[in-house]
C-alpha cells in the first residue's frame, strides 16, 4: 500500500472515530437536554396525547381535556368557569406552557410523576394514569369574592386561620384560560398587551403599599415588646407628629379625630397616622422589621404552593422614613395574601398556620400521595395576650370606627382599613385596603380576609378602605361563615 492510500485510510478512520465520539456524546450527555428543550415538538405531542388529570374544587373538577379535531396534538386543556378560578389553576397551553397549579403539578397531571407508576408501567415504559390536585378552595367563598370585586381592578384572599387552608384567591380583571390553551395567538396577544394585566395574579404576585393595614404589625410589635402594656394605655403621640430630622409633619386624614396621645384602640379606630408613625420611631426599624418578618414579610420563598411575590419591609431607613413605614408607606409593600396572614395569625391566638391552597394530591384511584393539611407548620407569631387585645381593638374598628361596612349580623368581626398613596405626591388614585377576621355566632367557622382595590369607577374623593374594600370583605366573610 503506497503512502498516499495509507494516509487517506488513517484520516478516514479518524473521521469515523470522531463521528462515533460525537454521536455517543449527543446520545448520552446532550440527549436529555435536547429531549427537554421547550422547542422540541415531541414533548407537546406526548403531553397532550392523553387526557390530563384534574384540579378539583370541593369534589368537582374545574379542569378537563377535550379531543382536538385536527393537528398532531390529540387533546387540549379546558376549564369550567375559567375566569372564576384562573388565579388558582393558571393555564396549561400547547404553545405557551403552564403556570401556577397547572405548572407546579404538571408531572402529576400528565402521568410522568414516578409516584404514579405501577410495576407494569415501569416494565413496559407506558405513561402512568394521571393524578389529581385537590384544592382547599371553597367555591361559595371564591364566587362571592369574584362577584363582589366585579369590574374593580383588585384582589381578595380568604384563609381559615386555624388550618391555614386558603378558601379563596381572586384577581380581577380575570381571563379565561380556555381561550389560550390551544395556542390562539390573537387571544394571547390581547391578554399580554391589555394594560389592566388580567393574567397578573394580584392576590399573590403584586405587592403594593399596604397603607394603614400595616398598623396592625406596628401595634403587635409595640405590645409584644412592652412599649405599651395594653391597647387602652395612653400613648405619647403629639398631633401632628413632627417628623425627626425633617421640617414635615405627619398629619391625619381626619383633623377632628381624637388622635393626640390616643391609645392603640382609638388610634386603630380612627387610623391615626401620628400615633403609629411615632410608635415605629420609638420601637426602631429593627424591632418593627423583626415583627413584620414573623408575619412573613421579606420571605422570598413563600409557597402556597404557588410562589407568592415577596412582601417587603425595607432596611437602612432614617427616622422620617421609619415613621412613614409605620403607616404602611415609604417602601413597605405587601400582597393581599400577606395582609390576610396578619389577620389570620391575630385571629388564631397569635399562631400563624402555613397558608396553602392544595389539600392533597392523589393518584388516579384517589389514593393520597401527599397531604398538605396534615403537614402545615404552625408558628407562634405574637403572644396570645397581644393577639386577644388586637382582636378586641379590631372589633372596635368595625363596631365604632372606620370599618363599619364590614359588620355582619350574628358574627364577630374585627378589621382594619387602609388607604395607600399611589404615584408621585399621591398623584394617582389611592389603593383601598381592608383586612379582617370573622367568627360565626352559630357555628365554629372562622375566616381571615384581605382585599385591595387598585382602581374602580369611584371618584377619587370616595376612595377609602371602608367604602371600596370593606364591602368586598363582608361578602367574602359571609360566604365563608355560611352553614
Amino acid at each position: 500500500m503506497n503512502k498516499t492510500i495509507r494516509r487517506a485510510s488513517v484520516f478516514t478512520l479518524l473521521l469515523v472515530l470522531a463521528l462515533l465520539v460525537r454521536a455517543t456524546w449527543v446520545q448520552f450527555y446532550e440527549g436529555k437536554a435536547l429531549a427537554e428543550d421547550k422547542h422540541n415538538r415531541r414533548n407537546a405531542i406526548e403531553l397532550y396525547s392523553e387526557p390530563l388529570g384534574n384540579i378539583v374544587v370541593a369534589g368537582e373538577a374545574v379542569t378537563g381535556s377535550a379531543r382536538t379535531k385536527s393537528g398532531d396534538l390529540r387533546y387540549k386543556r379546558t376549564y369550567k368557569q375559567g375566569p372564576l378560578y384562573a388565579a388558582v389553576t393558571g393555564y396549561s397551553s400547547q404553545v405557551y406552557g403552564a403556570t401556577q397549579l397547572e405548572g407546579i403539578y404538571q408531572d402529576l397531571l400528565d402521568g410522568t410523576d414516578t409516584r404514579l407508576k405501577t410495576v407494569m408501567d415501569t416494565v413496559t415504559g407506558k405513561r402512568a394514569e394521571p393524578g389529581d390536585v385537590i384544592t382547599t378552595i371553597d367555591p361559595d367563598t371564591q364566587k362571592a369574592a369574584h362577584e363582589a370585586l366585579g369590574d374593580k381592578k383588585g384582589a381578595a384572599v380568604a384563609i381559615d386561620p386555624r388550618s391555614g387552608r386558603i378558601l379563596a384567591v381572586v384577581s380581577t380583571p380575570s381571563y379565561d384560560p380556555t381561550k389560550i390553551t390551544a395556542g390562539d395567538s390573537e387571544a394571547w396577544t390581547g391578554l399580554t398587551k391589555d394594560p389592566d394585566k388580567p393574567m397578573t395574579n394580584r392576590a399573590l404576585r403584586q405587592p403594593l403599599p399596604p397603607g394603614s393595614t400595616f398598623k396592625l404589625v406596628v401595634a403587635a410589635a409595640a405590645l409584644d415588646d412592652g412599649l405599651y402594656g395594653s391597647v387602652d394605655e395612653r400613648t405619647d403621640s403629639p398631633d401632628p407628629y413632627d417628623l425627626p430630622l425633617s421640617s414635615d409633619d405627619l398629619t391625619n386624614e381626619n383633623p377632628d379625630a381624637p388622635c393626640e396621645n390616643a391609645s392603640i384602640r382609638v388610634a386603630l379606630q380612627y387610623s391615626c397616622n401620628n400615633v403609629f408613625g411615632k410608635m415605629a420611631v420609638d420601637l426602631g426599624q429593627d424591632k418593627v422589621r423583626a415583627m413584620a418578618e414573623k408575619f412573613g414579610f421579606n420571605d422570598s420563598e413563600q409557597d402556597v404552593p404557588v410562589r407568592a411575590y415577596e412582601s417587603v419591609y425595607p432596611k437602612g431607613m432614617d427616622e422620617p422614613q421609619t415613621a412613614l413605614s409605620g403607616i404602611g408607606q415609604f417602601s413597605v409593600t405587601a400582597t393581599p395574601l400577606q395582609i390576610a396572614m396578619v389577620s389570620a395569625a391575630l385571629s388564631n391566638g397569635g399562631k400563624l398556620v402555613q397558608p396553602h391552597m392544595v389539600s392533597q394530591i392523589t393518584d388516579h384511584s384517589g389514593d393520597v400521595l401527599e397531604d398538605y393539611d396534615d403537614n402545615a407548620s404552625t408558628e407562634q407569631i405574637v403572644s396570645p395576650e397581644t393577639a386577644e387585645q388586637l382582636q378586641s381593638a379590631m372589633r372596635t374598628v368595625v363596631d365604632e370606627g372606620t370599618g363599619s361596612n364590614a359588620r355582619i349580623p350574628g358574627a364577630t368581626v374585627g378589621g382594619k382599613t387602609g388607604t395607600a398613596q399611589h404615584g408621585e405626591n399621591n398623584s394617582k388614585t389611592p389603593y383601598a385596603w381592608f383586612t379582617s377576621y370573622a367568627k360565626s355566632g352559630s357555628s365554629d367557622k372562622e375566616v381571615a380576609v384581605a382585599v385591595v382595590v387598585e382602581q374602580s369607577d369611584a371618584a377619587r374623593s370616595e376612595v377609602s378602605g371602608n367604602g371600596l374594600a370593606a364591602p368586598v370583605a363582608k361578602a367574602v366573610m359571609e360566604a365563608a361563615l355560611r352553614d
